[in-house]
């Protein structure tokens, strides 16, 4: 009878798991609650609490984020509302990866792949809704990040998110991790997973997700082959990078005040040229704006500066900033030690970065999950493999 309910009670934590994939997808907000049922179910289905230094360093990040909130009380009451989601997000962090360390996850495994297939299927379809009511006249490319923002239409909006560059860089973190599932269970590079993500990065207009995607694809093709093939690898994205540069980054229009990495480089100057302004003990919890709106060049209403690690400085300063990082490192050295396999950690936790350099807050959902897939994929490679090795096929 135990061992019944345990099962049962394994099955319902690992449908929460799936679900939480889905719940970020959804236009109404209900993931928080979904976050929350899930990390007391994680909790129930785990026996012993993890402890590792990463934890440490999150939970400092997390009492001194809140501290900070308590010094420099918001006026507006949504900002607390916005608050919620850096105690969720990230205690739901702490208490999965608990959860999967200490379980057998091949059935998991299967769930998840099945859910991503639909995840991406009604992504698909979102943007295709989205290039039909612009009459198909981006499937090329968008020549501006403004042409690019306003294919999201409103009242068109059933999926993901409405936000341009946040939809893209969730396109890529899940779909990277989508891609990297088949290595892990079967140590097979499937081509069409790679070309369907791509596509979808493609479609969302976004650069965020596409220069991410390059550099996950081509250190994953770059770790598991030989140096004959790395020589070739290496001349192909030589070849591309002319397109690469056009169409994707848009070298000739980057500087513009319209264009989306022209604004972040607006904003990294103001940081760093008003560096001495910015509190050592942080400005505040969403006080980005306030700071952007003072000292940018122009600003268009972010509440962030558009880098996760800029971002934790200026709400939290150094407190902030170093038990960020150090959580970071320390959940990097933590993955190394569940499995011996420095090929695979570094490949996965490299589109992270990249993004998290150009978008995120860092208490984000997007990377909350894609820490916790990669946990589950690389607690998932057999135990004493030293490289990642695997096959392309179809």
């Amino acid at each position: 009878m135990h061992e019944t309910r345990s099962g049962r009670k394994s099955i319902w934590s690992e449908a929460l798991f799936c679900l939480t994939l889905v719940s970020i997808f959804f236009p109404v907000k209900i993931y928080p609650v979904v976050f929350l049922l899930a990390s007391l179910l994680y909790l129930w289905d785990t026996p012993t609490l993890l402890r590792h230094p990463w934890v440490g360093f999150l939970a400092l990040f997390t009492g001194y984020a809140t501290l900070m909130l308590a010094v420099y009380p918001p006026k507006d009451i949504q900002v607390y509302v916005n608050f919620l989601k850096l105690p969720i997000n990230l205690g739901y962090l702490y208490f999965s990866v608990g959860w999967l360390v200490r379980r057998s996850n091949s059935r998991l495994l299967t769930w998840v792949d099945v859910t991503l297939h639909a995840v991406f299927a009604i992504t698909l379809l979102q943007l295709l809704v989205y290039h039909y009511v612009a009459g198909f006249q981006w499937l090329g490319g968008a020549p501006s990040s403004a042409h690019g923002s306003a294919l999201y239409k409103p009242s068109h909006y059933f999926w993901g998110l409405d936000d341009k560059n946040m939809f893209g860089g969730r396109i890529a973190l899940l779909g990277f991790a989508y891609v990297l599932l088949p290595v892990v269970q079967y140590k097979r590079l499937v081509a069409w997973r790679m070309l369907a993500v791509f596509v979808l990065a493609w479609l969302s207009l976004s650069r965020t997700p596409m220069v991410a995607l390059f550099l996950g694809f081509f250190c994953l093709f770059w770790t598991g082959s030989t140096t004959r093939w790395r020589v070739v690898l290496t001349v192909f994205a030589l070849l591309v990078l002319p397109f690469v540069a056009e169409k994707v980054i848009r070298l000739d229009t980057l500087l513009a005040s319209n264009d989306g990495m022209g604004v972040r480089l607006v904003y990294w100057k103001a940081f760093f040229q008003h560096f001495a302004s910015i509190a050592p003990w942080g400005n505040g919890f969403l006080n980005g704006g306030t700071f952007l709106n003072q000292y940018a060049d122009f600003y268009h209403g972010e509440p962030h500066i558009h880098n996760t690690f800029l971002n934790c400085y200026l709400d939290f300063g150094i407190v902030g900033f170093v038990s960020y990082t150090l959580f970071l490192i320390y959940f990097y050295r933590f993955c190394m030690e569940q499995r011996k396999n420095s090929g695979f950690w570094w490949v996965a936790f490299l589109p992270l970065l990249a993004i998290a350099m150009i978008l995120y807050s860092g208490y984000d959902n997007d990377i909350v999950l894609y820490l916790t897939m990669i946990v589950l994929l690389g607690g998932s490679l057999p135990a004493h493999r030293e490289r990642l090795r695997w096959r392309v096929t179809l």
